[in-house]
């Protein structure tokens, strides 16, 4: 998988670099080089804004515009912390990123820091993650050692260091908020805003924080400059996404694309080989399970931020998990209902109880003690959990189940009147030795 649109991407395919010395013969380095010896971090910071990059975690929002939200003239430090936490389900770019190329995320932190003015940033990883953080941690010596983090990294007067940071493998840790609770040694749960991270984060100092993804692309942005990023794909869309492709599909995997430039139809047969020999398309959820579904009337959409809005959904993290018509949509969405309603922290009420109800009234309609009156009772719940709530988790328990429903509300009604739903057979047939 070509890890970034950048000047790194003439390393063959599959090829990983985890060694400093291969990373700098490979241009590592180079744009930290660039920024420090010859842009201020205004000049820096309005290159990230003119580039259009977009957050790359879900959000959305425009990275340069959200750095410069941080005040200028603030008398607590500043912080640049890294969402590496990656738990929604279908997402797995971000791990392969650090495996395969760890050395441009922390180039990519350490531009962000002096784009902001900070002294330290923070990479908080998933607490799963034990493989990946100790390859991050020796990038982080090396890259100490070899004086790109420090005291007066490159004979600058930028100093800046880097701390890892494990969790304990909750997802609200992925929200911003919940995340800096446990940053700060305290139970992940999410914060309420206003005061927003940018005046008051990480120990309530000005705080920038970016998801792996978003970082990684900062170098390459600084070497090839704002206006080459911005040229790819659409103006409000620009530059390069990678969608992890999970699922009922021939080659699951990181594809990384040029937003705009590719459909979902060519992204799940073109790239992910397509769903098995008979079996067609029936869901898909295209930025992770936290979106509204997609169905097969629309894999003619472009793969960018505006496209996947206009049809009722969102680009998200880009994990995108295909279902051909094998499967049951209705065992589908309970089962991300049971995922939201475990991952609750429970600290607002509508979240706590919705996610509970929810997944109640799936498991009854599943198990074949589902009414007709179950569709509307669920219906009924949407309203009481969406918006009223700290965070998004309540937002994304609802948007998969309230479009499941909507769209494939005849499947609903076949499992209440039949009787519940059968468990599917194996997506691929036995060995003789697991049948023993």
């Amino acid at each position: 998988m070509p890890i970034l649109n950048s000047v790194y991407r003439h390393r063959e395919v599959g090829h990983t670099l985890t060694d400093l010395a291969e990373y700098r013969a490979a241009g590592g380095f180079d744009a930290l080089a660039q920024a420090v010896g010859d842009m201020g971090p205004d000049d820096l910071l309005y290159s990230f804004h003119r580039s259009g990059l977009r957050g790359r975690g879900g959000a959305g929002f425009p990275m340069g515009r959200k750095a410069s939200f941080l005040p200028k003239d603030a008398k607590l430090a500043k912080y640049v912390v890294c969402n590496a936490d990656e738990s929604e389900p279908g997402t797995f770019k971000d791990r392969e990123i650090i495996e395969m190329n760890p050395f441009q995320l922390v180039e990519g932190v350490a531009l962000a820091g002096y784009a902001i003015g900070a002294e330290r940033g923070y990479i908080y990883i998933r607490g799963e993650y034990e493989h990946q953080a100790r390859i991050l941690d020796t990038a982080i010596r090396d890259a100490r050692e070899a004086g790109f983090l420090g005291e007066n990294i490159l004979r600058s007067n930028f100093s800046f260091d880097i701390t890892l940071y494990r969790g304990a493998g909750a997802y609200i840790c992925g929200e911003e908020t919940g995340l800096l609770e446990s940053l700060e040694g305290r139970r992940g749960e999410p914060r309420l805003k206003p005061p927003f991270p940018a005046v008051a984060g990480l120990y309530s100092s000005p705080t920038l924080i970016n998801n792996v993804e978003t970082l990684a692309a900062l170098a390459p942005i600084v070497i090839q400059g704002a206006d080459w990023y911005a040229g790819l794909g659409p103006e409000k869309s620009p530059g390069t996404k990678i969608f992890s492709v999970s699922g009922h599909v021939q080659r699951p995997g990181n594809y990384e694309v040029v937003l705009g430039e590719t459909t979902l139809r060519e992204l799940i047969f073109e790239y992910a080989g397509g769903v098995r020999d008979g079996c067609r398309v029936k869901a898909i959820w295209v930025g992770g399970s936290s979106v509204p579904v997609l169905g097969e009337q629309h894999l003619d959409t472009p793969l960018d931020y505006e496209s996947l809005n206009a049809v009722g959904t969102f680009l998200g993290s880009g994990g995108c998990i295909v279902m051909d018509d094998s499967g049951s949509i209705v065992r589908a969405t309970l089962r991300l209902a049971s995922f939201y309603r475990h991952e609750s922290c429970g600290k607002c009420t509508p979240c706590r109880e919705g996610t509970d109800w929810m997944e109640r009234i799936l498991q009854r309609i599943v198990d074949g003690d589902g009414r007709m009156e179950d569709l509307e009772l669920l219906e009924s719940l949407f309203g009481r959990i969406t918006g009223r709530v700290l965070c998004a988790l309540a937002d994304g328990a609802v948007a998969p189940i309230k479009s499941a429903v909507e769209m494939f509300r005849e499947d609903f009604v076949a499992a209440i009147e039949q009787g519940g739903v059968a468990r599917p057979e194996p997506m691929w047939p036995a060995t003789p030795a697991l049948e023993r």
